[in-house]
């Protein structure tokens, strides 16, 4: 069956300006254009759409979405499995969310009484998975499947003032990390102060710290355009100032 586009976008619920945008940016080709002009969507653009729609839902940039299914490697099927297991992650958290609120609601009508722990032990669940998601191949693959647990059990243990602590010193080396900007060089002691508070950062999570592992990963947040976008959220150039302060700083401690 062939497809215009108000028909597939109105079989797919997105708008015809979107599936222009689509054709526009390569990540979705009419099969073919009519002598009058219109484009003609078949049924493999259909799974495509299916594909991206799929992608978008889980969170993922246009750019990248179009990296993948544009690879002479995409496998169709393999996608369809990743994004069941990536699905079935998130009625997870869903589900576990829903407790809480259960949990939580229960406990302001005075039937059962919660503990801190359980308050928050939903939303570090979350953040596991989510990070899991994001980047839990790459992180398994340079750091190994026992480094990674034993961070998400750490992170599972967290008391409520170990959670604060970690948002207090995150939110303290970024607005540091602006301020050391400003200068343009990492190796300041702005810029240095702003890579220990990272360092800081990191051995909550980490069993152990190593300056090689904090170098690395500081690199990660460069080379890996998601890390990117988080370090660079507030201000452009922040993943890349502190990489280069990370490694300022490592250099300089000792053996």
């Amino acid at each position: 069956m062939e497809y215009t586009v108000q028909k597939l976008g109105a079989l797919a619920g997105v708008s015809t300006r979107t599936l222009r945008y689509y054709d526009e940016i390569g990540i979705l080709r009419p099969a073919r254009i009519n002598s009058s002009g219109y484009r003609i969507y078949g049924q493999a653009e259909v799974d495509r759409l299916q594909q991206i729609l799929f992608y978008r839902e889980l969170g993922l940039s246009l750019e990248g979405i179009k990296e993948l299914v544009t690879a002479p490697s995409f496998d169709g099927a393999r996608a369809l499995r990743e994004h069941h297991e990536q699905l079935l992650q998130r009625k997870q958290q869903l589900e576990m969310l829903i407790l809480n609120v259960e949990k939580t609601l229960a406990q302001t009508e005075g039937r059962i009484t919660m503990s801190n722990e359980e308050k928050f032990a939903g939303f570090k669940q979350k953040l596991i998975d989510d990070n899991e998601q994001k980047y839990g191949q790459e992180i398994r693959e340079k750091y190994g499947e026992e480094a990674v647990e034993k961070s998400n059990r750490k992170l599972k243990n967290m008391t409520e003032e170990q959670h604060a602590a970690i948002q207090q010193l995150e939110a303290e080396m970024f607005a540091m990390l602006e301020q050391a900007m400003e200068d343009g060089d990492p190796a300041s002691v702005l810029a240095q102060k702003a890579a220990d508070l990272h360092r800081q950062w990191l051995t909550f999570y980490w069993d152990t710290y190593t300056k090689e592992a904090h170098a690395g990963v500081a690199q990660m947040y460069v080379d890996d355009e998601r890390f990117t976008a988080y370090y660079d959220k507030t201000r452009p150039g922040v993943a890349k100032f502190l990489r280069d302060a990370v490694h300022v700083y490592t250099e300089a401690l000792k053996e």
